[in-house]
């Protein structure tokens, strides 16, 4: 079959690889209908995921069709159409017992990478390193999914594949990105960064009672779709001061609920000589991470509020104001998705109209094109969101 394969740093190439197999009793192989890219695949690109090896198949946000099952796959059947959720849950341990699926105990097959960076091991996802379980990833024409009962789900009649694909991952991130804030009526919310995962953050903070939304970005496709497609307040941190704009929209107080969903690379929020401090750093491999969303939104959110971060961080970070953080009594809620958790609600919300997550979808192209849908993607061009790949 044909996949897209990671062969070096900014090196993608699509090429011939064997078909995937089931391998456990709960496997299915599925059919690659749509595969989006996603923000966090430019970390593994970039370089700053150590554990990629050459021949890696990326992609973790994907539906389509069961071709194949294994003996006890109890609720799925061929021909089903699915989405499968990124990340990887057992469905039987403690963790996915209490829905924290990206805390199983049990899905990643190679533990040893972030039990000794982490302390303890994470769950396994598709198509992000060696780290994280070295799957075979979803930008290919098909794939093997463990554990299927608990990771696959039946698309609803009337809900369409280009409004589907994005409650594999974005969808769900955005929406606990929200939930992590403990929005309560009247909250105002402000999300740093406009691509999928944030215009899912600001209708998942309107969905729980937010009275005030405020985006956060500089490119005005995005800033232009989170304002008419989502209903938030833009902001555009090239044009104004973040922090001052931000007083002056709530009274001088800060907003309630600040949401990360940037992450390590925080491309884009580079002015002043803090960036080029973070930027230097990381290419020295002195840090891994730039934390400036994170700093920004530890000054503006107001006393006792939260801070929730969904944007994918990998290592270390330097200057961090810590002191900042206690005095003013923030709450830090944090973690990947447990998007088993949510499936069934956002396709609730998708059909009852609550809900648009098609409009993410900006360009639609072949898996052969896939390298030169990422180049795009990573720089932004022709208004990009996201590109999807169909196999």
């Amino acid at each position: 079959m044909k996949a897209l394969c990671y062969n070096g740093v900014n090196d993608l190439r699509v090429e011939r690889v064997p078909d995937p197999k089931l391998i456990g009793p709960h496997d299915v192989i599925v059919r690659v209908i749509l595969s989006s890219v996603c923000g966090s695949d430019l970390h593994l690109l970039d370089g700053y995921v150590p554990t990629m090896m050459p021949g890696d198949i990326i992609g973790h946000e994907f539906l389509g069709e069961i071709v194949e099952k294994g003996p006890e796959v109890r609720n799925l059947n061929r021909g089903d159409r699915v989405i499968t959720v990124s990340i990887i849950g057992c469905g039987k341990c403690q963790y996915c017992q209490n829905e924290e699926y990206s805390f199983c105990d049990n899905s990643n097959p190679h533990p040893q990478f972030t039990e000794k960076t982490y302390g303890h091991a994470c769950a396994g996802i598709f198509g992000y390193s060696h780290a994280f379980g070295g799957y075979a990833g979803s930008h290919a024409e098909y794939i093997r999914v463990p554990f299927a009962d608990t990771n696959c789900f039946r698309v609803p009649e009337g809900v369409t594949d280009e409004q589907a694909v994005f409650v594999s991952d974005a969808a769900p991130t955005g929406y606990m990105g929200a939930e992590m804030g403990n929005i309560k009526p009247g909250d105002v919310v402000a999300v740093w960064g406009c691509g999928g995962v944030g215009q899912m953050a600001i209708r998942a903070a309107y969905l729980m009672g937010a009275e005030q939304v405020i985006a956060i970005d500089r490119y005005p496709d995005r800033l232009k779709a989170a304002q008419l497609k989502a209903g938030a307040e833009p902001l555009d941190y090239t044009r104004v001061d973040i922090y001052d704009a931000l007083q002056a929209m709530t009274g001088g107080r800060g907003p309630d609920v600040c949401i990360d969903a940037v992450g390590m690379e925080a491309d884009g929020f580079d002015t002043g000589a803090e960036y080029w401090y973070d930027r230097t750093k990381q290419a020295l491999r002195l840090e891994s991470d730039r934390p400036k969303v994170l700093r920004q939104m530890i000054e503006c959110c107001r006393k006792g509020g939260t801070l929730s971060i969904v944007g994918v961080y990998g290592g270390l970070i330097d200057k961090f104001p810590m002191g900042a953080a206690m005095n003013k009594g923030l709450t830090f809620r944090m973690g990947q998705q447990h998007g088993q958790r949510y499936v069934k609600r956002l396709f609730d919300h998708i059909q009852r109209g609550e809900l648009d997550t098609s409009y993410l979808l900006t360009h639609k192209w072949s898996l052969d094109d896939a390298p030169e849908g990422y180049r795009m993607f990573k720089e932004k061009n022709d208004n990009c969101m996201r590109v999807v790949f169909a196999p």
